[in-house]
């Protein structure tokens, strides 16, 4: 398979999981007193860092064969941690929502957990692609 085009589909991920994360964390909110002013919301932001790092670190990282390990490992260690917050986010917001366990596919963050565990083994052909070069 063509690296490049591994590195091209791990980058895409990564950026619609950072764009999926800001629309449901924004960091730049509407200032509750004066809605017309946007501010800074810096506990918002720690959470967009985890994506921000797959989109930026890991897709370079994957660049070179040399760094491809810690790319990989990188990679795996962010979609645990997402898999793990956003898991939690969901079965906390679906029991204080009362959301009936019919709507977990469309209401919780299983899709978004899925496009993670994409990224990652994409990441993991990526890796096995390197490896297997002399």
């Amino acid at each position: 398979m063509n690296r490049r085009l591994l590195i091209i589909v791990l980058f895409i991920l990564a950026f619609v999981g950072l764009l999926l994360h800001y629309r449901i964390h924004p960091f730049v909110i509407a200032d509750k007193l004066t809605p017309e002013v946007k501010i800074f919301d810096p506990t918002k932001f720690l959470s967009f860092m985890f994506p921000l790092l797959d989109l930026i670190v890991v897709t370079i990282l994957f660049l070179s064969k040399k760094t491809a390990v810690y790319g990989y490992l990188l990679n795996g260690i962010i979609v645990i941690y997402g898999t793990i917050f956003m898991a939690h986010y969901s079965i906390a917001e679906m029991f204080a929502k009362s959301i009936p366990l019919e709507h977990i596919l469309l209401k919780s963050t299983l899709p978004d957990i899925a496009i993670a565990w994409a990224d990652f083994f994409v990441g993991k052909v990526l890796y096995e692609l390197y490896m297997r070069e002399k």
